[in-house]
């Protein structure tokens, strides 16, 4: 299972978010809490900070190896701080078919927006679907392509789907998104179990997406994501728990006065100054983690010091 952590909120240390806490993201990749699997096939962030050269730009970094195992993670992150991330871990089995490469690390970046994107999950098929969905595609982010992932494709889709960057706008380009893909499944007899857990960032802006469809195509799935999981790796009962399982928020103040854990300090609504979307609660305590669940999406954005959050149905 891939990793995604996204965090907005005052400019702090990238270690602060990246390594130090005791259940990093790159921690996770070695010695995962939730789902015990090693993530081997890279990883990678994206960051918005004032004190860039390029501070309207994200500063990109990828490498197609273990996390854990990134001899230049610990000289690269301490010098840097951000006031948006967006990191991700890949996981991928190692086979000939799969390409550990820097174009197939998380998130990607294309010219033309300020969106980068990550996610947790895979579009089966997603190469013989094309034959129908490239022709949602615009030349303009597809020319842009470099790797051989779902994922990249999905964004290529997803932006030109999008009529806006409003909170609205982007919802209505993620209810787009599943409806062609699930026409494209239905029409070349490709229906599969598809995982859509995505974080779609921009400076002091998070948007998360649960979603996607069941192994016959089908949107209204339902089921007790905890019950399901005992089942073994790789049965279709694991597989719809990873589907329905929630994505988490975090949200709070004084996230730097807890050294070295994902901590804050709890607080009402609409005063929260930091907020983290992961796809899963990163401390002991997971009951301050607010639960994003199958068929929501979440809408976080920084003005001045405080974050707003709007949670809502997908129109699936």
């Amino acid at each position: 299972m891939c990793r995604v952590f996204a965090y907005i909120g005052p400019e702090i240390p990238l270690e602060s978010l990246l390594l130090e806490p005791e259940n990093s993201l790159i921690n996770q990749s070695l010695d995962p809490e939730l789902h015990p699997h090693l993530q081997l096939a890279g990883w990678g962030f994206g960051a918005w900070s004032e004190h860039l050269l390029k501070p309207e730009e994200p500063f990109l970094y990828h490498r197609p190896k273990a996390a854990f195992y990134d001899d230049n993670a610990k000289g690269i992150i301490p010098s840097l701080q951000a006031s948006t991330l967006l990191s991700h871990v890949r996981a991928s089995g190692y086979q000939a078919s799969v390409v550990q490469a820097d174009e197939n690390c998380h998130p990607f970046s294309f010219e033309g927006t300020d969106w980068i994107i990550a996610q947790n999950g895979a579009l089966p098929n997603w190469r013989l679907l094309q034959r129908e969905l490239l022709a949602h595609c615009e030349d303009r982010f597809l020319s842009q392509m470099k790797g051989t992932t779902d994922t990249e494709f999905l964004y290529v889709l997803l932006l030109s789907l999008l009529e806006g960057d409003s909170d609205a706008a982007v919802q209505e380009g993620f209810e787009r998104l599943l409806e062609v893909i699930v026409a494209a499944m239905k029409k070349l007899d490709l229906a599969a179990l598809t995982k859509l857990k995505i974080a779609l960032v921009s400076p002091n802006r998070i948007i998360g997406v649960n979603y996607g469809c069941g192994h016959a195509g089908e949107t209204d799935v339902e089921g007790d994501w905890k019950a399901l999981r005992p089942s073994a790796p790789g049965k279709d009962d694991m597989a719809l728990s990873m589907l329905l399982e929630p994505m988490y928020l975090l949200m709070g103040k004084n996230f730097l006065d807890h050294e070295k854990s994902y901590k804050v300090d709890a607080c009402p609504e609409g005063e929260a100054t930091s907020a983290i979307f992961a796809s899963e609660p990163l401390t002991e305590d997971g009951d301050e983690w607010i639960e994003i669940g199958f068929g929501e999406i979440v809408a976080l954005e920084r003005k001045g010091e405080r974050i707003s959050k709007t949670v809502r149905k997908l129109k699936m």
